[in-house]
């Protein structure tokens, strides 16, 4: 009955003590407010108003939304290349790789933000033995539990959790980056395989006709009406269009190879949608509020995170400086039986301790002082990233306006080039029929056009391209 007695006395008193040690903890928690160190503020950064040398539509600029708003499947409307991107952004592995980067950024940030909770760790040790003099067996158990808690006065661990923090958003901000530029290099790569097979299409039909011209003009010389100069110039054109043709798919070949290295497959060949003149254009392209490009951009995101990062290393780096204090607490316990001494080895001693440990530098060798001048040096680094990340976001924004906006003059213009020489080309052979002119018009006006049709596949190509390069520059791509 005593034991008994006794034993829920020490229980409570053993409550009692742990009761002081939580509320130690709980009060040293509520006056850990301060932390030394800069608090992030946004630097403030004067931008452009509008966009260089873009002068298509004026009062585009004006408009808030713009063609970077629009998800990437509503930019790029053939079925084929939809079916792409998305097959890329499930395969490719550079995207992949992004995706674990932030999985390991977040297990950092629950290792750093660990260290604001208190620390507990249980140890148990058990053994028997057997006592052949006494005829007596016996078992015991020892119980042990050891707590601490780091005090964070001066918001050192707080400032380190700041850090982590950020750097888990700035890799979630570089996988919209991934994102953005697989989505551009798979649509880039995907209307560049198109205007190969244009241009493959415009020699194969010109080899075809110029088969054609070289009998015709063979059947002339048969009969008197040509000359044999005339059957050798025939020939040259459609030389010309036959070499074209080898180059034309080798180049072909290996854009496939590029599109399957994006989409995380092996080279193989690529499906086609709608061909390159049948893929449809905005009738408008509004770039939007230049100030609105800092919001879209992932990359301006990125190197701000990374500038809060370093802003609060410092923060680090100054707690360093001042005393770092830990609560330290342990509690432990034997138990045990004897088949002998029943009732002495029934009982259990419990032992408690609990103490601080406080640490101050006071000699480093300038270590710490080199750390802090080491924090500000890299947050000034990171400050002029981000400056630098919101020029080179103009200067794509204004290279792909003005891209996508002379691309645009070169194919019409081009395609009125195309219209006159095939003009010409017919009233020329209507010329030579009759007798009025030699081959040699012919053949420089067939010359001329097979170079133009060319020339306009090309622009057709590079005007769909400057598109996608406009939509990534503005910061559209990376929507889900």
């Amino acid at each position: 009955m005593r034991l008994t007695r006794r034993s829920e006395r020490e229980k409570m008193a053993q409550a009692s003590r742990m009761k002081t040690i939580f509320a130690a903890i709980l009060a040293a928690s509520l006056i850990t407010g301060c932390k030394v160190g800069p608090n992030y503020k946004r630097p403030t950064i004067a931008t452009p108003t509008t966009y260089h040398d873009f002068n298509e539509n004026p009062q585009a600029e004006t408009q808030a939304a713009s063609y970077a708003d629009l998800p990437w499947w509503k930019v790029f409307q053939d079925p084929v290349l939809q079916d792409l991107i998305r097959t890329a952004l499930k395969q490719n592995y550079d995207l992949q790789t992004a995706t674990e980067r932030i999985n390991s950024a977040r297990a950092q940030l629950t290792i750093t933000r660990s260290s604001l909770f208190p620390q507990f760790q249980g140890e148990a040790q058990g053994n028997g033995y057997k006592e052949q003099q006494f005829q007596s067996t016996g078992n015991f158990l020892a119980l042990t539990a050891d707590a601490s808690f780091q005090l964070d006065l001066f918001g050192k661990l707080r400032r380190e959790t700041e850090a982590a923090r950020a750097q888990v958003l700035a890799t979630e901000m570089a996988r919209r980056t991934v994102v953005l530029t697989l989505v551009s290099d798979v649509a880039s790569d995907y209307f560049a395989l198109l205007e190969l097979d244009l241009q493959l299409k415009i020699s194969q039909d010109t080899v075809k006709t110029q088969t054609d011209a070289v009998k015709l003009t063979n059947l002339r010389l048969n009969h008197g009406v040509a000359t044999k100069l005339d059957v050798l110039q025939a020939q040259q054109v459609l030389d010309t269009a036959n070499a074209q043709i080898p180059d034309l798919e080798r180049q072909r070949a290996q854009e496939e190879n590029a599109i399957s290295i994006l989409l995380g497959n092996y080279p193989q060949e690529i499906q086609r949608g709608m061909p390159l003149v049948q893929q449809p254009l905005p009738p408008d392209v509004p770039p939007g509020m230049p100030s609105a490009l800092l919001e879209r951009r992932p990359d301006i995101h990125e190197a701000e995170e990374n500038l809060i990062a370093a802003n609060a290393e410092i923060g680090v780096a100054k707690a360093s400086f001042f005393p770092q204090i830990s609560l330290t607490g342990s509690a432990g316990g034997a138990f045990g039986r004897d088949s002998a001494f029943t009732s002495l080895m029934k009982s259990h001693s419990p032992i408690w301790t609990y103490g601080a440990d406080v640490t101050q530098p006071i000699f480093t060798g300038g270590s710490l002082t080199g750390n802090l001048r080491l924090a500000k040096s890299q947050q000034q680094q990171e400050l002029i990233a981000y400056k630098q990340a919101i020029q080179y976001a103009f200067r794509d924004a204004s290279d792909a306006l003005i891209g996508y906006q002379k691309y645009h003059e070169v194919r019409v213009e081009q395609e009125i080039t195309v219209k006159d020489l095939q003009d010409s080309v017919d009233t020329s052979l209507e010329r030579y029929r009759g007798g009025i002119t030699t081959y040699l018009e012919v053949l420089d006006g067939q010359r001329s056009l097979f170079t133009a049709e060319l020339t306009l596949a090309q622009a057709r190509g590079n005007e769909y391209q400057s598109l996608v390069q406009l939509y990534k520059a503005l910061g559209g791509g990376w929507q889900q």
